[in-house]
This record gives structure tokens, C-alpha cells and sequence, in this order.
């Protein structure tokens, strides 16, 4: 395993990292659950990633369980948490959002579920508008000075709203976000390579990107179409399959096809590559891989040996494929 440092932090964090989102609680039963987390610590893996909004707080009940049954020593390893969506199936307007009630009260629901006594890394889940973000960066602060979390950060705010939050929290003294949570691979990467770059120097932010397979697209598997059982075959997640569907579904299909075409002709399987490839990136700190199984995980953790393997060339032709 490889470990990068959170931003300018000096949290040292697996550059691959294990997610429980659309898995745990609901996809994979607890025996399953365990035997993932295993598997990722056994490889290396140091972080694990979860939300309040994954399967509604279960995602987190099971990791806790499975985290206390493998009696991994806490200083051994990272769990986050992130807040806005809520954990109630259909929350009241205190149940969700970024208030300072609501940041606070989730942290401490997500604490119990986890069983852990405080979260290495708390995000803001997505920017809320309903909320200041002075309220927010407030209430982060207060949790960090209580020894609750350790580091915060967001998920999917705009460089604006990264830059505002940082901005007061500097004039006032309070403690900064040290990370953000982005979407990243070889189709969507805009955000992390164009919008995000002042922000590297300027606050030093880390990132911890989720979707590296484009949820699971760039491995190859929906080049035919939608195999029955299959994540975007599922009702809860069924949304994802619209970006396969219309002109624009078949040109990304195209991309994808293309992709996975040179993966071939490389010889190496397309998944670990496409991990490899965010992994290429040196303001990512860690890329988050989701699995159900874990022949799959050991699969995509091959990604390490690609990264160290693989020849400019080659990178050239990936970068080409996906153009």
C-alpha cells in the first residue's frame, strides 16, 4: 500500500480507501460487510469512508459492528462521516441540512453508529443554501475543539463556496477544511484538475475522490447494456443508468468502449486501470473503492501495481481513448 498525506495536513492516509455507499446496510449483509473490511485492512487500507445518508445510518451501524468485531486498533485507523442529507427516511427540516443543529446532532448520532469516540474526517455533505456557511464553519469548528472530529472538510462544494468557508475561518481564527470530497475519473474530471487547482496551494486541500469506475461504467460491464442484479440495474440507484441513455449516453458509451478497448490491448484489466489513473493525480490524497465482494476488492487493488508499472506510453492511449 502507498500512503499521501491529507492535503498539507500531516494525516498519512492509504492511497486507496474503502467506501461503504450503496454496499453496506443494503446491498451486502454483515457477514459480507466484515469479511470487506477485512480484506481491505489486510491489503493496507487505513480509511474508511461512510455517511449519514447511506442506507439511512445503517451503512454506518454495520461498519461500527465490523470495525469493534475485528478488533482493529483505533489508532490504526481513519472513519468519516459526512452531513446533509439526514439519516431519517423522511427528515424534518432539523434532521438535514448544514445548521449548526443538525452538523451537531449528526456527529453525534454518526459517533454511536460508528462506535468510535470521535471521526478523523467529517464533511459537509453538499453545500446547503438554506444555511450560512459561517453557521457551518462555526459549528465544524466547535466539534474539532471538542475532540469529536479531528479534520473537516466538504463534498461536491464549488471552489466559491470552499474559498468562503476558508476565508472566514481564517479571519476568525477557526479551524479551516482540510479536505473535499469530489467525484473523479476519466470522465468526469473538470472539477478536480480545472476548478479545484488555486485551492491546492492557496489552503493546501486534500482530496478524497469517490467513483473512480464511474460507478462501475468504466469497467466494462454495461459496454452491452444493463445486466440484471447489477448496481445500475438496482431501483435505489437505477438514476445512474440515465447517463447511458440518449445521444449523450451513447457518446459517453463510446469513451467507455474505447477505454476499455485499450485496457485490452494493454493486457490488464480495465478497473484497476481507471483507479490507476485517478491515482496519477498528485493533489488526490485517496481514492475511494467501493466493492461487494472481495475478489472484486483485491481486483482493484491492483491498481497500486499498475500505477507503478505502467508506462508513459500507455497512459497516453488511455488519456486518448477517453478524450
Amino acid at each position: 500500500m502507498h500512503y499521501r498525506r491529507l492535503g498539507s495536513s500531516g494525516l498519512q492516509l492509504s492511497a486507496l480507501s474503502f467506501g461503504a455507499w450503496v454496499t453496506f446496510g443494503a446491498q451486502v449483509g454483515r457477514s459480507t460487510a466484515r469479511d470487506l473490511v477485512a480484506c481491505a485492512w489486510d491489503h493496507g487500507i487505513n480509511f474508511f469512508d461512510n455517511a449519514e445518508g447511506y442506507a439511512n445510518g445503517e451503512a454506518e451501524r454495520v461498519m461500527g459492528d465490523v470495525l469493534v468485531d475485528l478488533r482493529l486498533p483505533r489508532d490504526g485507523f481513519c472513519v468519516s462521516s459526512k452531513v446533509f442529507f439526514g439519516s431519517a427516511a423522511d427528515p424534518r427540516p432539523t434532521q438535514r441540512g448544514l445548521s449548526r443543529k443538525h452538523v451537531t446532532d449528526a456527529c453525534h448520532a454518526a459517533l454511536k453508529r460508528l462506535r468510535v469516540d470521535y471521526l478523523d474526517l467529517y464533511y459537509c455533505h453538499r453545500p446547503d443554501p438554506d444555511t450560512p456557511i459561517s453557521e457551518t464553519v462555526l459549528a465544524m469548528d466547535a466539534l474539532v475543539r471538542q475532540g469529536k472530529v479531528l479534520y473537516w472538510g466538504t463534498s461536491e462544494w464549488s471552489v466559491g463556496e470552499i474559498r468562503e468557508a476558508c476565508r472566514f475561518a481564517k479571519a476568525h481564527g477557526l479551524y479551516l477544511p482540510t479536505m473535499e470530497q469530489p467525484q473523479y475519473n476519466l470522465l468526469h474530471r473538470e472539477r478536480v484538475e480545472l476548478e479545484y487547482a488555486p485551492l491546492y496551494g492557496e489552503y493546501g486541500l486534500g482530496t478524497t475522490t469517490f467513483s473512480p469506475l464511474a460507478s462501475g461504467q468504466l469497467s466494462g460491464k454495461y459496454n452491452a447494456g444493463i445486466p440484471a442484479g447489477s448496481r445500475l440495474a438496482r431501483e435505489e440507484t437505477a438514476w445512474l443508468g440515465e447517463q447511458l441513455r440518449g445521444e449523450a449516453g451513447e457518446a459517453r458509451l463510446a469513451r467507455i468502449r474505447r477505454f476499455t478497448a485499450v485496457a485490452a490491448s494493454l493486457d490488464v484489466p480495465a478497473a484497476p486501470l481507471a483507479i490507476a489513473w485517478c491515482l496519477r493525480n498528485p493533489h488526490v490524497s485517496s481514492v475511494i473503492l467501493g466493492a461487494s465482494q472481495p475478489a472484486q476488492l483485491r481486483q482493484n487493488l491492483e491498481a497500486l501495481d499498475l500505477l507503478d508499472r505502467m508506462d508513459e506510453r500507455g497512459w497516453q492511449q488511455v488519456k486518448a481513448a477517453t478524450a
